[in-house]
C-alpha cells in the first residue's frame, strides 16, 4: 500500500500530461486552427486557458485556442457577439457535423467522440476544444460574450503569467494543487460542477494557497478546500482587470451548493487526514480514493 505522500505525489504525475496526450493535443489543435484559416481572416492564433496554464486537469477537454481575427473582419466587432459565433459555428459544423459542434457564450466547442472510461481515461486523446474568435485592443483582447451581449477585454498572458508566479512562489506545487481541486471539482458524482467556470478555482488560488509549502499534500489539499467553501461568496475579479468578475458566472443558489460540497469535501479530507495521524495509512488513502475519484491511486 502507497503511503499518503506517495499517493498524491502519484496522484499528481497523474494528472500532468503525457507525451502522448501532448501529441494528440498538437494535433487536434493544429487541425482546428488549419481548416479555419481557410473560413475567416485570422491574423494569429494561440492555445490560451488551462491548458497553456499547465493547470488543465484530465480528462483532457476544453482546449482553449484563441483566433485573432484581421481588420478585415472587423465588421464582426460592431454587431452582437452571437453574429461571430454563429459565423465559426458555422464553419466548424462544415467540418465536424453539427451533432459535434456547440455555441457557448464565448466561445464554440468542438467535442471528438472520444469516450471517457470509467477511470477517466481518453486513450491519451483529447476530448474537445474550444474556439474563442477575439479581436486586438492594444496589448490586451476583445472576445464576444453572448450572455450579456457585449465585446469583453480579456488577456490571457497576464493570467499566464501571474500563474507562473504563484507557482514558483510556492515551491512549484501551486500548479498541482490546483490540478487536483479541479479534478474534484470534474467529478461525474457531483452531476454539475460546483465550482464553474473552473478557472475560478485558479483564481481563487491566486489569493487562498500562499505563504510557504509545508510539504504536506494532505494538509494543503484541506486547507484549500476550507478557504474556497469560507470564500465563495467573494467577488473575485478577472486576474487581468479587464473583463468582468470571473466570480460573475455562479449566482447565490449555485455559490451555495459549492459551498456545501466544498465543505463536506474539507471535512472528508479531514476525516483521512485523522486517519493517517492514528496509523491507518490504507483507510487514509482510501479516503482520498473516494474524495477525488478513480485517478487517485491506491497502491
Amino acid at each position: 500500500m502507497l503511503t499518503v505522500d506517495e499517493a498524491f505525489r502519484k496522484f499528481k504525475s497523474r494528472l500532468e500530461l503525457n507525451d502522448k496526450e501532448q501529441k494528440n493535443a498538437s494535433a487536434r489543435q493544429t487541425e482546428v486552427r488549419d481548416y479555419l484559416v481557410t473560413k475567416f481572416a485570422i491574423d494569429r492564433s494561440f492555445l490560451t486557458g488551462s491548458y497553456a496554464r499547465h493547470t488543465k486537469t484530465k480528462p483532457l477537454k476544453d482546449i482553449d485556442i484563441f483566433f485573432v481575427l484581421k481588420e478585415s473582419e472587423k465588421h464582426y466587432r460592431s454587431k452582437a457577439p452571437s453574429v461571430v459565433i454563429g459565423a465559426f459555428y458555422d464553419a466548424l459544423v462544415e467540418k465536424y457535423g453539427k451533432d459535434a459542434v456547440r455555441k457557448q457564450s464565448r466561445s464554440v466547442n468542438v467535442d471528438f467522440g472520444v469516450v471517457i472510461d470509467a477511470d477517466d481515461n481518453t486513450d491519451y486523446r483529447v476530448v474537445s476544444v474550444d474556439v474563442v474568435p477575439a479581436f486586438a485592443a492594444g496589448d490586451d483582447y476583445e472576445i464576444p460574450d453572448d450572455d450579456t451581449g457585449k465585446w469583453i477585454k480579456t488577456n490571457p498572458e497576464i493570467h499566464a503569467s501571474k500563474a507562473t508566479a504563484a507557482h514558483q512562489a510556492f515551491s512549484n506545487e501551486w500548479k498541482g494543487l490546483v490540478r487536483m481541486v479541479k479534478y474534484w471539482n470534474s467529478n461525474a458524482r457531483h452531476g454539475e460542477k460546483p465550482v464553474k467556470p473552473s478557472f475560478l478555482i485558479e483564481v481563487m488560488a491566486l489569493q487562498c494557497l500562499y505563504g510557504d509549502w509545508q510539504g504536506r499534500f494532505d494538509y494543503e489539499i484541506q486547507g484549500f478546500l476550507s478557504t474556497l467553501a469560507d470564500r465563495i461568496f467573494d467577488e473575485w475579479p478577472d486576474p487581468a482587470g479587464l473583463g468582468p468578475a470571473i466570480s460573475n458566472g455562479m449566482d447565490a443558489a449555485r455559490k451555495q451548493r459549492a459551498r456545501d460540497l466544498l465543505m463536506a469535501a474539507s471535512r472528508d479530507a479531514t476525516i483521512a487526514i485523522d486517519h493517517a495521524r492514528c496509523g491507518r495509512n490504507g483507510e487514509a488513502v482510501k479516503a482520498w480514493r473516494a474524495l477525488f475519484g478513480p485517478k487517485f491511486p491506491l497502491s
